[in-house]
């Protein structure tokens, strides 16, 4: 039996996407060097209205607010110990609205750089490379991502 995602490929000639999360986050008011993925908590309406405005333009997938949501990027804002919630967050406000839609619409978990240097030439190793991302992978899906889309991730290594 072919899964959800499966059917509407099938189904449709193409699927539409959303795009510049962080650039409609700051038409919203976030500034330049705040965490967005602390946004999910503070500004919930905020996020769910982003959500349901990449729904209106016709997104048939659209990302959540976790592009930064893993432990090294998060430490920046003294967050490190909040990866999984705020991903599960992230995740659980995308799911609601696109459960609220009148079609189908899929949450795409959205990952991003961890923002660290792998090894040679910096100290991130494979292992917390890996841990890292495992930890927002985990809470995307038990948030209610269908999916994971990874994105701006230039080293090989840390892909």
């Amino acid at each position: 039996m072919a899964s959800k995602i499966e059917q509407k490929t099938i189904s449709c000639e193409w699927l539409l996407t959303d795009g510049a999360t962080g650039t409609n986050l700051f038409d919203m008011g976030l500034m330049s060097g705040d965490a967005p993925e602390l946004w999910n908590e503070k500004y919930q309406e905020k996020i769910t209205t982003l959500h349901k405005d990449a729904i209106e333009a016709g997104s048939d997938i659209f990302l959540t607010n976790s592009f930064g949501s893993n432990a090294l990027r998060l430490k920046l804002h003294k967050c490190e110990n909040r990866a999984f919630d705020l991903s599960k967050i992230s995740a659980e406000i995308a799911r609601d609205v696109a459960d609220s839609s009148n079609r189908t619409v899929f949450v795409a978990g959205s990952f991003g750089p961890t923002g660290e240097i792998m090894r040679p030439f910096g100290d991130l190793t494979h292992q917390l490379a890996v841990e890292v991302f495992h930890e927002q992978a985990q809470g995307l899906k038990e948030g209610g991502a269908d999916l994971l889309w990874v994105e701006t991730i230039s080293a090989l290594e840390e892909f």
